[in-house]
């Protein structure tokens, strides 16, 4: 290994010493991005383009000196060559700083690195988790969201998110739906877009704005539908489902702008993602014309040989380059391999050419040709990070995430004076958890707990007690979490406190490292001792309000058939015990809505709102023989789209403007909502399509529009939604667009399960 690594570092050190730029022209700014590429890449050596194509984990103390032996040194010395196109996990000016000026000063061409991180749902300032933002159905709050992400990231130096994740998921078991929008593609596609123009800003021309930051949109494709909810698991769908579901996200995100593009560490007709030339160039680069370029998953080029894809490292670099993936993250292989293909005659220079072309019209249109250190000014550092602004935002979209799942008795909102509250949980007083499992560049103990938050209401008596403990031993994001299956040292103060409350919360849940990449669970129950915890309490006062936490859908039966009141409050990031302690007293309405459908019970995954009719729904025949379970309703525990809020909602007067349309006419539906409650609050009007008969069966219900509006008690608006064409169709298995005549049923309501009906025909 050794002898290879010094025959690379020879091979690129001959062929960049020996030849020298004869002019930078590509560093005019007046001349148009495209000619400025083809002026650079005229000067390319094969050696230098293909070092475009490789990126490198952060490896050394860069503000320090040179590194001496081992990867680090190679590393190091392919930046001086000109042979690292982008660098990941290197934050903060000072270091991003360093790294570039060795590309830039130290490098034949001077060609600047792109610097990537997972900004997954904010920077050092933390946003709620993807998952719970979706269930604020608010595009604009989202985008939002992205921005102050990208403001913080962008002034430590970094101008590449690898995000959104916008893998459409039915299974609460794989740990990194809560990393997404949910299971529906339609909800999906919106906050796909949303995001993509947040990070990016609302052209590909404010990517050279120094706020803005170029997004990826991942995992392509279908991730999401990991067998049995495992981890990097195998995937096997029709093309319906690919078409239908699982494309329709990167197709937005696509249409909005998105400059780069993730593949997945899953196979799909039995070919990795990585290799699959059908998902990247018949799709991808061809069918869509995305212009921008496609990193490879941490490694994936490699596993494909575990895949049983590859036979080895040259047989995996080759396969991943013809299928299209430009860039190699962290598998080394394409530095390796791929001059010597290209030489071999396995690979032709003109996809290596393709590969280098993408990846440079994106540093060109991130403006880092023109200012190499345009994201490394400390000043803006220090005042952009952790700003009251950026705080501020962050709660506004943790309050819109929380969903209040149940609220007998009226015992939600609490009273802000004169009641004793008993406050019970590990997580309640948890700083470090509430950040979720994505918090890579943030601090642990920087959230607001949920004690904090509910101290901050000082006219009523609160006693806190942990109860018991989540979790045993380290929490770090490499390492499985150890429960707390035994030690229930804390049941006996948490019941005295009980005792003597008039209202007991209790924040129970997941463990912020608990859900996320390579976080799959068999059980969706309230891990180690909390259930007992939960139901030991209730045994001494039932008067219960039960805050979750937690990064993906519960199965929740017990709680939901005897706890009064549940709030589902997520893993918010920095501000999530203000937002829920708001939530609570009232301060805020909730008006979140679930996009994930949460089970019964494990049994039942994967669960989904928009099933297919089998041939036997319903029990026509009154025997044993349709489509059901025998232990338990086949029903979600909580659909989606549910969610209550602290008033009520009336639907009526449902209506569509005419009963007949020919195809491309418009159709106009009309819903009159009115907020019949005793608080000004907020609803999601969900609209529901049924195609009854099509050449292709189509789901029982998809979600085709909703609007989230703003209503005064007493207060009655009319909603209007527009229904075309791109509503109306569906894609058949060979991915053409189809648009039949037929009957076609509306539901409009408050969730999915429950909504005013009609129909209409299109001829």
């Amino acid at each position: 290994m050794k002898n290879k690594r010094l025959l690379i570092l020879g091979i690129i050190s001959l062929a960049t010493t020996t030849m020298k730029a004869q002019n930078k022209d590509y560093l005019d700014p007046k001349k148009p991005i495209e000619e400025r590429i083809s002026l650079l890449m005229k000067q390319m050596t094969l050696e230098e383009k293909v070092g475009q194509m490789n990126q490198y984990n952060g490896f050394w103390e860069v503000t320090g000196p040179s590194p001496k032996g081992g990867d680090a040194e190679i590393k190091y010395e392919h930046l001086r060559k000109g042979c690292v196109g982008s660098m990941l996990s290197v934050r903060g000016v000072k270091n991003v700083k360093a790294v570039q000026k060795i590309a830039v000063e130290e490098s034949r061409l001077g060609i600047p690195l792109i610097i990537g991180f997972d900004v997954i749902h904010g920077y050092k300032t933390l946003s709620p988790i993807p998952l719970a933002e979706a269930a604020s159905w608010d595009l604009e709050a989202i985008k939002k969201s992205a921005q102050v992400a990208a403001d913080e990231a962008s002034a430590s130096g970094i101008n590449w998110t690898f995000g959104p994740m916008m893998d459409v998921s039915r299974d609460a078991r794989w740990g990194r739906v809560m990393e997404g929008s949910g299971e529906d593609p339609f909800l999906g596609s919106k906050i796909a877009v949303a995001r993509v123009k947040g990070f990016q800003g609302e052209t590909i021309a404010d990517l050279a704005r120094v706020n803005t930051i170029a997004s990826c949109a991942k995992h392509f494709a279908a991730y999401g539908f990991a067998e049995a909810g495992r981890e990097y698991n195998t995937v096997d769908i029709s093309n319906s489902t690919l078409y239908n579901v699982v494309l329709p996200p990167f197709k937005a995100a696509n249409e909005a702008g998105v400059r780069t593009y993730m593949n997945s560490f899953n196979i799909l007709n039995g070919v990795p993602a990585t290799g699959n030339s059908f998902l990247q160039r018949t799709i991808l680069k061809g069918d869509w014309k995305f212009d921008g370029f496609i990193v490879t998953d941490w490694a994936s080029i490699k596993e494909m040989k575990n895949h049983g894809f590859a036979k080895d490292d040259a047989d995996a670099s080759a396969k991943a380059v013809i299928a299209g993936a430009d860039m190699d993250m962290e598998s080394h292989y394409y530095v390796a391999e791929l001059v010597k293909l290209v030489k071999a005659g396995t690979v032709k220079e003109t996809l290596i050419d393709d590969a280098v072309r993408r990846i440079l019209r994106v540093k060109f249109e991130l403006g880092l040709f023109d200012n190499p250190y345009k994201y490394c000014d400390e000043v803006r550092e220090q005042q952009v990070i952790g700003s009251k602004a950026n705080n501020d935002a962050v709660l506004d979209m943790a309050k819109k995430s929380i969903v209040l799942l149940k609220n007998e008795k009226s015992i939600l909102p609490l009273k802000k004076s004169g009641q004793k509250i008993a406050l019970i949980g590990a997580l309640a007083a948890d700083k470090t958890s509430p950040l979720g499992s994505w918090r890579i560049a943030s601090d642990d103990g920087t959230a607001v707990s949920v004690l904090e938050g509910m101290q901050a209401y000082k006219d009523n008596t609160l006693v806190y007690e942990k109860g018991a403990a989540v979790t045993i031993g380290k929490t770090t994001f490499i390492d499985e979490l150890v429960f707390n299956t035994s030690d229930k040292s804390g049941f006996e103060a948490a019941k005295n406190a009980a005792k003597n409350a008039d209202v007991v919360v209790m924040v129970l849940g997941e463990h912020g490292f608990q859900s996320g990449e390579a976080r799959s669970r068999t059980n969706l129950d309230l891990p180690g001792v909390q259930q007992e915890l939960l139901e030991e309490v209730y045994k001494v006062n039932s008067n219960i309000v039960l805050v979750l936490n937690n990064g993906r859908p519960l199965a929740l039966p017990w709680a939901s058939e005897h706890v009064p009141a549940i709030v589902e409050a997520w893993q918010l990031g920095t501000q999530s015990g203000t937002a829920v302690a708001q939530v609570l007293y009232g301060d805020y309405n909730p008006s979140g809505k679930l996009p994930m459908s949460f089970p019964r019970n494990v049994g039942q995954c994967p669960i989904y709102y928009n099933n297919y009719n089998t041939g036997r729904p319903v029990n026509a025949e009154k025997n044993v023989f349709w489509s059901h379970y025998t232990d338990v309703e086949k029903t979600p525990l909580y659909p989606f789209g549910y969610g209550l809020s602290y008033t009520s909602f009336e639907y009526k007067n449902l209506k569509v403007n005419q009963s007949e349309f020919n195809k491309e006419e418009t159709v106009k539906v009309t819903v009159e909502v009115t907020n019949t409650g005793n608080y000004d609050g907020k609803e999601v009007v969900q609209l529901y399509l049924h195609d009854l008969v099509a050449s292709i069966a189509r789901p029982v219900l998809e979600l085709k529009g909703f609007e989230l509006t703003s209503l005064k008690k007493g207060e009655t608006k009319t909603i209007t939604f527009n229904l075309t064409d791109k509503e109306l169709g569906f894609f058949n298995n060979d991915g053409t667009y189809l648009v039949e005549a037929g009957t076609f049923k509306i539901r409009v309501g408050g969730s999915s399960d429950s909504g005013l009906e009609t129909q209409f025909e299109l001829k």
